[in-house]
């Protein structure tokens, strides 16, 4: 079992969340909050609305109504950079990776948003741009310690193996620091072996750099491990919310899930 969050402070909240493209209502009234030193799963089927949610948090899409707050200031219409700068990394369903620059430059380019020599101190590169420039650095070799990265340092990403290339991803994104770390499916593609090395450093992201999750993932066995909490979505609603077995055992998420009919013989064989 998860240990519980850190603190009852929030880190995010979103109040009736609606998102539509055209006719087609993708999210409503969707409404969750994360504490801080939570890891908190967004799961569903297919198409269920959880990458568009994200996308609302990140500031990619701007929802018709609701909110978003994050560590109590009003970001809903804040462009991506903002949010960004505020504290919020995130990893995309699909691999984002820069190919041909290697493991290491992959990462270093997560540290984007703390680069802020500015043209003055790149003028006097030697003195002050390249204390900068070393700290970066040295915040980066730290996370290829912690990410377990050392062997592949200096290959380019798109010769190492998929589960290799998940966890530079991540890495990319813990390089920035973050508050609040948004996974989009990061285990997506890999073997159990891959999955529990990848659940491992989500944890231990948790507990050794306080870093708040939110997760969205596909393998049930990965969200009722790790997660604290859970929202499961169906054709963009909310169908259940709490305690991760509790709410994937809700007889509406085990007929989103499985289908009406499976739903029912699964209901027969759990009586």
């Amino acid at each position: 079992m998860a240990p519980p969050p850190q603190s009852d402070e929030i880190v995010l909240a979103c109040r009736d969340v609606e998102l539509a493209f055209g006719g087609l209502r993708a999210l409503k009234g969707l409404g969750f909050d994360i504490a801080r030193g939570e890891i908190f799963g967004l799961v569903g089927p297919n198409g269920s609305g959880k990458t568009s949610m994200v996308n609302v948090v990140t500031g990619f899409y701007r929802a018709q109504s609701g909110t978003v707050h994050l560590f109590g200031e009003d970001v809903t219409r804040l462009k991506p950079h903002r949010i960004a700068g505020r504290g919020v990394a995130r990893t995309f369903q699909n691999l984002a990776l820069f190919r041909g620059m290697t493991v290491l430059d992959n990462i270093l380019l997560g540290r984007h948003v703390h680069m802020r020599a500015g043209a003055l101190p790149s003028l006097f590169y030697w003195v002050w741009a390249l204390r900068h420039e070393v700290a970066h650095r040295r915040a980066v070799e730290e996370l290829i310690d912690f990410m377990q990265l050392q062997d592949i340092r200096d290959e380019p990403v798109e010769v190492i193996p998929l589960g290799l290339q998940k966890r530079v991803e991540l890495a990319r994104a813990l390089a920035a620091d973050p508050r609040l770390l948004i996974l989009d499916e990061p285990m997506a593609g890999m073997n159990q072996e891959e999955k529990e090395y990848i659940a491992r450093f989500i944890l231990d992201a948790r507990e050794e750099r306080n870093t708040t999750v939110l997760l969205i993932e596909h393998h049930m066995d990965v969200v009722t491990s790790i997660c604290d909490r859970v929202m499961v979505l169906s054709y963009g609603e909310s169908i259940a919310q709490g305690r991760p077995a509790e709410a994937i055992a809700d007889p509406r998420v085990v007929k989103a899930y499985l289908g009406e009919r499976a739903a029912a013989r699964h209901k027969g064989v759990a009586a």
